[in-house]
Formats: structure tokens, sequence, C-alpha cells
């Protein structure tokens, strides 16, 4: 795998666009929060909620320096701090990764950082998978009990593989680049596709596994691309496969939309932040205590 290589001048952001643009998402989710009930203190339900904004604020530092998907943080936080049923805080973080991710699109999109073929396939494989996952959690939907069972199953497994992936994702890389095989583009292509159908029913029943999950799967089928194109693509593909998972979720009923704005207030300043300190922060200590606490949470709902 090729190293990543720094965009040419003319095609790099300003530093300052990615902040101003945070800030101008975060001030229009504070508006649309307003209107929604008002600046309170009270449930998530009832409006803005400091609380939530505080927590979106802290995971979203902690996917700028780490580069951990947000559903990995995000989901667990909401099911097993703040109380809440799996299947609301799925389609919750489904939406609100929608809205984080396009941002991401934006700067990796001006960057010259996405490989929009890529993208494509992951895409022809997933938009069906997804809508056939909505359409399983439609025919569940009056047996509460085995849709919460399923969703919490597949969320503790979809830890357990990601913090696999945190553990050992620098020996994977290295093993990426030693490869002793070549797909050929046609076998590479098939299997993006097949990639993107298994990311559409994981991330639809869990929202975790587009950025860790997928992003090392693409290193071993691209290993020659830039690191960072890789990255960008897969958080291109994204933004479509949250978008039809989360409004599937929207229609099941297991949204929460003010508590999703509140989440959004905090976490999109919070990436930007973070991922402007990311390349001075070592993440060696940090990225196995998220891995070990992935396995104590995993662990738990699985078992």
């Amino acid at each position: 795998m090729s190293s990543t290589t720094a965009p040419a001048p003319g095609n790099r952001l300003p530093a300052w666009l990615p902040i101003l643009i945070g800030l101008a998402v975060a001030a229009s989710c504070l508006v649309l929060a307003w209107s929604h009930g008002g600046l309170v203190t009270g449930k998530a339900s009832d409006g803005f909620n400091p609380v939530y904004a505080f927590s979106g604020l802290a995971i979203g530092i902690l996917v700028g320096l780490t580069g951990i998907g947000g559903g990995s943080l995000m989901t667990p936080l909401l099911v097993l701090l703040f109380g809440l049923h799996p299947s609301t805080a799925v389609g919750t973080d489904l939406l609100y990764a929608s809205a984080t991710k396009s941002v991401g699109t934006m700067v990796h999109g001006a960057n010259r950082t996405i490989d929009w073929r890529v993208t494509g396939r992951l895409a022809l494989g997933s938009v069906p998978a997804t809508i056939l996952t909505v359409g399983l959690l439609y025919v569940l939907r009056d047996n509460e009990g085995s849709s919460s069972k399923l969703i919490s199953t597949v969320l503790g497994f979809a830890l357990l593989l990601t913090a696999v992936t945190l553990f050992f994702r620098h020996k994977l890389f290295e093993l990426a680049q030693r490869r002793s095989f070549v797909l050929s583009p046609a076998r590479a292509q098939t299997l993006t596709i097949v990639l993107g159908a298994a990311l559409g029913v994981l991330i639809t029943l869990s929202s975790v596994g587009a950025g860790a999950i997928g992003v090392t799967v693409l290193i071993f089928l691209y290993p020659d691309m830039p690191l960072s194109r890789i990255v960008g693509s897969d958080i291109a593909h994204a933004v479509p496969l949250t978008l039809i998972a989360g409004a599937g979720h929207l229609a099941l009923g297991t949204v929460n939309l003010p508590l999703m704005e509140s989440l959004l207030v905090g976490s999109i300043p919070g990436i930007i932040l973070g991922s402007h300190f990311a390349a001075r922060a070592s993440d060696r200590i940090l990225r196995p205590i998220l891995a070990g606490t992935l396995v104590l949470v995993g662990g738990r709902l699985v078992f």
C-alpha cells in the first residue's frame, strides 16, 4: 500500500474552512433544537439537552483523534449510560452519522481523497442490503423482544469485531503491505460489492462497522491505494448508507430527533477539534483503552 500523499496545494482546503463548516452546522442544529422545544435540561425528548451535547463533544473529539467510527462509541453510550432502547439508540445514531459523515465527505471531496468508483461499488451492495434489513425490522416490529434481542446481539458482535481491528490495526496494515497475492480488478470489484452488502446489514442493525471494519477490509482489497483515499471513500459511502438506514428506523419510530440534534451540536465541533490535533497526538495508549472498553461493552451485550 502506497503511503498517503498530501494533496496539491491548490486542491487543499483552507485550514479555517472545516472549522467554519462545523460551526455553521452546529449553529443550524442549535436553531433546530430551539424550534423543537427550547433550551431545556430535561429529557432528550423535551428539547435541547446540554448533557447530550457535551457527550457528543467528547465522542466527537475521540473520533477525530483515533479515527474510530462514532457508532462504536455513541451507540453503547446511549444504551448503557443513558438507558435508551437499543433500537432507538441505533436509529438515532444512524441519522446522526449521516449528518456528521456528510461534513467529512465535503472535506474529503474538496481534498480529492475520494475514489468514487470504490464508493459506488460499496453502495451497489449496501443499498439493497440495507433496504432488505429495514424490511426485516418492519416484519419484527410487533415482536419487540425479538427485534431488541437481534439488535443487541448484532451490536455486541460488531463492537467485539471493531475492538479486534483496533487492537491489531497496525499489524493488519503491515500484513496488507506484505501480501503474497494480488487480486484481479474484477475480483476486487466483486468483493467490494459483497463488503458493501455486509456493511449494509451490520450497520442497519447496529450502526457500527463502517469505520474500523470497512476501512480494514478495503485496505486488503486495494493495498496500493493511499490510506487517505480509502478513508475518504469509506466515509462517502457511509452517507447514503446511514441516511437510508436511518430513514428506515425513522419510519419505524425508532429515532429520537431532539436527542440527535443535541448530539450534533457538540459532536461536529468535537470531530473537527479532534481531527485538528490528531497528527500531534499519540494513540498508543488511547486506542488500546478504547478497544478494551469495546470488548467489555460488546461482551455485556452479547453474553
